[in-house]
């Protein structure tokens, strides 16, 4: 049996970004022929796509599962619930949904569209295609959002880093980096994302947001916002605020192996706080693993004596460190420093010929065990 070739109605969704730039059913319309009348389920999905383009997305996913009550195996109702799940963050409901929509399938061809590569193509290719893409990146944006909200920053930074791929000027995605970024303390990349989703100029509205206050409003602008806010805030912190910011972003690019921007920071978090315990063990932790094990012990055992020493680590390179008092792990790190210092030596000790003068800092053949904490 041939597939029918319909012409123009919009009946179903697809979104990218994470609240998100809208690929409406305007990208793939159907229309029934002029004396055909619409079935009760395909003017609900109707009522539903209307619904979506108002931003009234309660009234949509009402309207869905009232079609989805006339219709169980509707492969667009399908697929408009799976979008409605995806919105709020329900990815495997949402999966479950598209997976749904695919298996019932559809033998409808497109006529015409405004994305001309799609003429004449089957519908579901049409939405497999757009899954591929669109709500690929919708996906990611909205799983970033949810490491975000559980404070997995770098997991959310790297995520993203794969959805900016994908489409370089989603706006959703480089405001969510700028998210991201400022919540690892890198704050110059946080203001580069955030001016670049705001001078995107996007009217598209948030949809899936830590902010329930911007739910509803123009992407850019909360980007713009986020950028002002984030410059006044680096205008007017303190030394000690600023270390701290630098120690977590050595912190995690310690966790990516990213070891010269960690080593940098550590440094420069010194330079601006060095009577902290957090500064001067990083610093040991920095000493030990370019091999100068004297001047680790130095600074691990002043770190010992801080005045902040009892604060607890937050974020550590070794998730046993986090939690404990900065203290304890400096004391650990000593330890460690004085048993490779002593191993060394006995090992010098047990060496026969003439005395070699080498570098203080050519006895490190293995990166440090210790733990740089924030």
């Amino acid at each position: 049996m041939l597939p029918t070739r319909l012409r123009l109605l919009a009946f179903t969704v697809i979104i990218a970004g994470s609240g998100l730039r809208p690929v409406w059913a305007g990208d793939i319309k159907i229309t029934f022929p002029k004396h055909s009348e619409l079935t009760p389920v395909q003017r609900l999905n109707r009522e539903g796509v209307e619904a979506i383009r108002k931003h009234q997305y309660d009234k949509a996913e009402g309207i869905f599962y009232k079609a989805y009550l006339y219709d169980p195996a509707d492969p667009f109702t399908l697929n408009n619930l799976g979008y409605i799940s995806e919105l709020q963050g329900q990815l495997d409901r949402a999966q479950k949904f598209y997976a749904l929509a695919t298996e019932q399938g559809s033998n409808a061809y497109i006529d015409r569209s405004n994305a001309k590569q799609l003429e004449g193509k089957p519908m579901m290719y049409a939405l497999g295609s757009l899954k591929e893409g669109p709500m690929r990146v919708n996906r990611i944006n909205v799983e970033a959002i949810k490491m975000l909200s559980e404070s997995r920053n770098t997991e959310a930074d790297l995520l993203l880093q794969q959805a900016l791929t994908l489409d370089p000027q989603n706006t959703f995605t480089l405001n969510n980096l700028g998210v991201a970024k400022e919540a690892l303390g890198d704050y110059e990349a946080a203001l580069k994302y955030y001016v670049a989703a705001s001078d995107s100029r996007s009217t598209e509205p948030v949809v899936v947001t830590l902010n329930h206050g911007w739910k509803g409003k123009p992407v850019s602008e909360m980007a713009a916002e986020s950028a002002r806010r984030l410059q006044k805030r680096m205008q007017s912190e303190s030394a000690e605020a600023r270390a701290t910011v630098l120690t977590v972003r050595g912190v995690s690019a310690v966790n990516r192996n990213d070891w010269s921007t960690a080593r940098r920071d550590f440094i420069q978090a010194y330079s601006l706080d060095p009577y902290s315990a957090f500064s001067l063990n990083n610093l040991g932790y920095v000493a030990e693993r370019d091999g100068d094990l004297e001047t680790a012990e130095f600074f691990y055992e002043r770190a010992q004596k801080a005045g902040n020493a009892d604060a607890r680590v937050g974020l550590a390179t070794q998730s046993a460190a986090e939690g404990k008092h900065i203290v304890a792990v400096s004391t650990d790190s000593d330890q460690k420093v004085d048993q490779q210092i002593d191993q060394y030596t006995q090992t010098r000790r047990q060496q026969t010929g003439p005395i070699e003068l080498r570098h203080r800092g050519s006895n490190a053949s293995a990166p440090s065990s210790s733990t740089p904490p924030q």
